[in-house]
């Protein structure tokens, strides 16, 4: 079974390598074409979307997966339509490719220009979240790119319908049908031949658990653009109105907890323990969150007959995708901007402050890929940034940081015009 495996799958990244060479050079219009096709697709297949979800839920269910982990694979009609919302925002997007990043002529008369171009061929890996499927092909699709898309076996169902559509929107702006491509098993047999076919393909992006992105990371003979988790800290500085902390630290932990940009630790200045802790902990256990606390945090709530949990030191690093989240109190923005240097994933933090000085020092010091400023982490999103999506959150320093939109999927190339020159 392997050997057909390997066969299948090599065979669908030499097909991608043929329509990336073709997609690379295709008009504007003509992919713009094919994503408004997509979108109208997704708002017009509703009720076929909503039942392929609903055998994979079912399977969920019988699985035994948490309720929240079945979130994560959930469509609905609002999620469908801020789908199809997110293919229309890209469509109307600049194209990158070709885009002018730098230009001189030299004194023997070449022109040199840097312009944008496609990567090539991109296969993303992912787990649970069907809109996945789509933010990726589109993504690809816009910046010229062939996409090779594994997704879970527990969004399977889902997965192969959107990709339906895809394959549809294609067809009808005629654009090479191999351009997106899903790879039809779950089978880890595939998922290894993908990862050492980099004659093929030129990058490999995962999304997922820090289990499944680890794997990737050590077997792939491709490049991979990685982030292994989301440990994001929320710290509520000496100066800061408790309020706007109250309302930004619930939307970073509750809004959505199963996603990587939400609040995992809160770090709260000394300063303003004694008057903060005690309502941000009350709102958090409104909202069903259990504190895990430093000796400190929990001494102070204790005072107010506000029950908490001990804190491990595990937890001070934890990502727990989950109604929890751990508690500490700190002496100085300095020991704040350690603490996150030290023990969060290097993806997004915030500070709460009314002190400028203390907010940029804050933003220039914490090394994340996204330093917020008196907002909620759950804005570090490709969507919420004004890229129409995203094809994940890099917390790599090469090549791309952040949400990963189109200027991201591009490498660049060296154009010369000369006029008959030669080197002496």
């Amino acid at each position: 079974m392997s050997a057909v495996l390997e066969q299948l799958v090599t065979k669908i990244a030499q097909r991608a390598r043929q329509a990336s060479l073709l997609l690379a050079t295709a008009p504007t219009a003509q992919k713009n074409e094919a994503l408004n096709e997509l979108a109208g697709l997704i708002d017009r297949s509703h009720p076929e979307l909503l039942a392929a979800n609903a055998q994979d839920l079912a399977d969920a269910e019988s699985n035994g997966l948490t309720k929240a982990q079945i979130d994560r694979l959930t469509l609905d009609p609002k999620r469908l339509a801020q789908l199809s919302e997110s293919v229309r925002q890209v469509a109307a997007l600049p194209d990158p490719v070709g885009a002018l990043l730098d230009e001189t002529t030299r004194p023997n008369g070449l022109r040199i220009r840097k312009v944008r171009v496609p990567i090539g061929v991109i296969g993303i890996i992912y787990e649970a979240r069907p809109n996945v499927t789509i933010d990726c092909a589109i993504l690809c699709l816009k910046s010229g790119n062939a996409s090779i898309l594994r997704g879970g076996k527990e969004i399977f169902n889902t997965n192969t319908a959107l990709a339906a559509l895809v394959t549809a929107a294609l067809a009808h702006a005629k654009l090479p049908a191999d351009a997106v491509q899903l790879i039809p098993t779950t089978d880890r047999a595939a998922l290894n031949t993908l990862l050492k076919l980099d004659q093929y393909i030129h990058c490999i992006i995962p999304r997922g658990g820090e289990s499944l992105i680890r794997f990737v990371a050590s077997n792939s003979t491709i490049p991979v653009i990685k982030h292994y988790t989301g440990v994001c800290f929320v710290y509520v500085d000496a100066a800061a109105d408790i309020a706007m902390a109250e309302k930004i630290l619930i939307n970073a932990k509750t809004q959505r907890v199963t996603v990587c940009n939400t609040a995992e630790q809160l770090l709260v200045h000394k300063s303003v323990a004694d008057k903060a802790l005690p309502v941000l902990a009350r709102a958090l256990i409104a909202k069903n969150v259990q504190l895990r606390c430093d000796a400190i945090s929990a001494a102070i709530l204790a005072h107010e007959k506000i029950a908490t949990t001990p804190a491990t030191d595990a937890d001070y690093k934890a990502e727990f995708l989950d109604y929890i989240i751990a508690v500490r109190v700190v002496d100085s923005l300095e020991t704040a901007i350690a603490t996150i240097n030290r023990d969060s994933s290097a993806h997004s933090e915030t500070i709460v402050t009314a002190d400028e000085a203390a907010a940029r020092k804050f933003q220039a010091s914490v090394d994340s890929s996204a330093v917020f400023w008196n907002a909620s982490t759950r804005f570090n999103d490709g969507f919420e940034f004004g890229f129409g999506a995203e094809i994940g959150i890099s917390t790599d320093r090469l090549h791309a940081r952040g949400p990963m939109g189109l200027p991201e999927l591009c490498s660049y190339k060296y154009l010369i015009d000369g006029t008959g020159q030669i080197r002496s």
